[in-house]
């Protein structure tokens, strides 16, 4: 694939589904998607369970309510922001403009990054409770453990996310130092003419002679004589 800027092509080519989704960095995010489905929608669908010593349920890590309200929050921002990127990465490839390449990809990367620590801080949360929940009976544990499992999961493809975004930012700023030139501003191109009229000749045409009606000394006319009365 020709490089244009920020790791695609140069824009007007034709979109190619197989080889958008064998992309590594596709692949990644298609992993980070279904990760993030499997925390918030394992924690809505079971993390909340009735213990048989209180009326209400209450979160299975360790009854802390908010250790579920913060897994299902950065799971779904997680799912959506996924959809988001997927969409701007097939679409990336049709952008000629540098500066648009170069604000999704700096966006891409300052939310790969934040959300790789998000991440890394709802495990040692999911964990830490989980570590501390003592009566286990009624709470699904298969489900528990696969919670904290996929949360340590969404750290390394985030992380990954985070690596892939600052390739492409670094090899940008490298098409950019070596000549590449926006389509969008580049004015060095010369306007083609649009005039349906020939240029104005500078001189004579070929071949012309001089009129026979004209004197043939001009230079020293004779002098004036006045009439005579």
């Amino acid at each position: 694939m020709e490089s244009g800027a920020y790791g695609a092509s140069l824009a007007g080519g034709d979109f190619d589904f197989m080889s958008f989704v064998k992309q590594p960095q596709t692949i990644v995010r298609i992993l980070s998607w279904i990760f993030s489905i499997v925390v918030f929608a394992t924690i809505t669908g079971e993390g909340y369970v009735n213990p048989s010593l209180l009326p209400d349920t209450k979160c299975m890590f360790n009854r802390n309510d908010s250790a579920c309200g913060f897994g299902v929050g950065i799971g779904i921002l997680s799912f959506l922001a996924c959809v988001v990127f997927i969409i701007l990465d097939a679409y990336f490839p049709q952008i000629s403009n540098g500066k648009e390449r170069k604000n999704i990809v700096t966006v891409d990367l300052v939310f790969s990054g934040v959300w790789t620590l998000f991440w890394f801080i709802c495990f040692c949360v999911l964990a830490n409770q989980w570590s501390h929940t003592t009566e286990v009976a009624g709470i699904p544990v298969d489900a528990a453990r696969a919670v904290v499992a996929f949360s340590f999961f969404s750290i390394v493809t985030w992380a990954l996310l985070t690596t892939f975004a600052y390739t492409r930012y670094r090899q940008g700023v490298s098409d950019l130092d070596q000549g590449y030139t926006d389509p969008a501003k580049d004015y060095s191109t010369p306007y083609p003419s649009t005039s349906a009229y020939p240029p104005y000749p500078t001189s004579g045409p070929e071949g012309y002679q001089q009129s026979p009606f004209t004197p043939q000394n001009q230079e020293d006319p004779a002098p004036y004589q006045p009439p005579s009365y």
